[in-house]
């Protein structure tokens, strides 16, 4: 198996593309590029990505060899995200919503049945990396796009975001503030780990132009746009990546520069000043006039959510229930308290309503074990920590595992960083073997 994935001496990538009905090799290539396009397309196009998915799954089924799949997917960082599909399955028998509904609840949790594929793949492929450097590459792309767009709101893809209350989102391409901000903090934070590897081996121009293209994507967030997500998810990522690969003197000092440089842009964009006073206009807006707004209404939602765990508390309403259970709650109501919702806009809480402490077990326990692939050094287990890290974090306020943008990341990002390490254990674990 890790014979066929390596390329031949010799031979071409078109060669490789062409040869695929008669060698295994060129196979394994053809899924590694079509993983290539996901990445590619993932920050532009929602239906590109489902095509690009689809034909991956059918081109990975012609590689299965059935022993070792199976072993990959009895390991726990399989079997818990399979386990949420399957409990979100079988949450459609008790629940009291229409089939229609149980159906779409039970779509989001579907992408996470390609996780264990990614494992099983990227263990034996070498081309991970590839994957990581085609995200980037869209997303600098993307930064490029946004920095024009905020001149230009006419050469946005979505125009609409220029006009009405979302105005300040007129730097948004495609898509919206939110999943922009979070694919840009990933790119950013990410870059960390090489500029430090350049820096620690004399590469300073490596380093330099790395460390441009991630200030490039943090400069974007400060002066262009950023949502309130990311905004309080950022400086704990920071954190985590100066605890983990900084001496306690350079931790010390890198976050005492990094306060430095957050007030002085504080002072000098309005937009981030804006971004944060919304904190606390949101909150007076729904608490005293019961308008609706992105802090404030969240709260609302979370507050029923766990009015309706806790009459339901182990395996809650079942899947689909959230818009129903809003709906008989919004009864009587005006304003802000009469707003339906099909997402409380927490992870936590939409899991619990619809499959209870049942449910949150499965979700955290995923977490866990996921958190637990990336322990060590090296690119991959660094990506891969940190998108395990922003999708625990933003779903503090978001439903992002379910959501597809930021599932789709965790689902690649987790998938792939994932599979690089599981063989790289495998392969020092052969090597330690095979010493006398």
């Amino acid at each position: 198996m890790v014979e066929a994935a390596g390329t031949q001496p010799g031979r071409s990538g078109l060669s490789l593309v062409l040869s695929a009905w008669h060698d295994p090799a060129a196979r394994i290539f053809n899924i590694d590029l079509l993983t290539v396009l996901i990445a590619i397309l993932l920050p532009w196009s929602t239906t590109g990505v489902v095509i690009a998915a689809a034909l991956w799954i059918f081109a990975l089924l012609f590689t299965i060899e059935p022993r070792a799949m199976l072993r990959s997917l009895l390991r726990p960082v399989s079997v818990l995200p399979i386990a949420m599909f399957a409990l979100a399955l079988a949450g459609t028998l008790w629940s009291e919503a229409s089939w229609s509904a149980r159906l779409d609840a039970v779509g989001p949790t579907v992408k996470l049945l390609v996780l264990p594929l990614l494992f099983y793949h990227f263990e034996r492929s070498p081309r991970g990396v590839w994957v990581f450097i085609a995200f980037l590459a869209s997303c600098a792309l993307l930064m490029v796009g946004s920095w024009l767009v905020a001149f230009d709101p006419d050469l946005s893809l979505k125009p609409y975001l220029s006009r009405g209350p979302y105005a300040p989102a007129s730097g948004i391409v495609v898509k919206n503030y939110i999943a922009q901000s979070q694919e840009f903090v990933l790119c950013a934070l990410a870059l960390a780990y090489p500029v430090l590897t350049f820096l620690r081996t004399n590469r300073i121009w490596l380093a330099a132009v790395f460390a441009a293209i991630a200030l490039s994507f943090l400069a974007n967030m400060m002066f262009v746009v950023i949502s309130r997500t990311a905004l309080v998810t950022m400086p704990v990522m920071l954190a985590i990546f100066a605890l983990l690969h900084l001496r306690l003197r350079t931790a010390i000092a890198a976050l005492c520069a990094v306060a430095l440089l957050a007030a002085v842009v504080w002072n000098i964009s309005p937009q981030l000043r804006a971004t944060v006073s919304k904190f606390f206009t949101d909150y007076r807006l729904t608490a005293i006039q019961n308008d609706e707004s992105g802090i404030g209404s969240r709260l609302l939602y979370w507050q029923r959510s766990l009015q309706f765990f806790a009459a339901a508390p182990v395996i809650g309403h079942g899947t689909g229930s959230t818009r129903g259970l809003f709906e008989r709650a919004a009864i009587g109501e005006v304003g802000a308290r009469a707003i339906v919702v099909a997402n409380p806009h927490n992870q936590t809480l939409n899991v619990a309503v619809q499959w209870g402490a049942v449910g949150v077990a499965v979700l955290y326990a995923m977490w866990l074990v996921h958190l637990l692939l990336f322990r060590g050094e090296g690119l991959a287990a660094w990506i891969g920590l940190l998108v395990v890290v922003q999708n625990i974090f933003t779903s503090l306020f978001n439903s992002h595992l379910f959501d597809f943008n930021e599932g789709w990341i965790y689902v690649l990002g987790v998938g792939v960083a994932g599979g690089m390490v599981l063989g790289a254990r495998r392969e020092a674990a052969t090597e330690a073997s095979s010493q006398p």
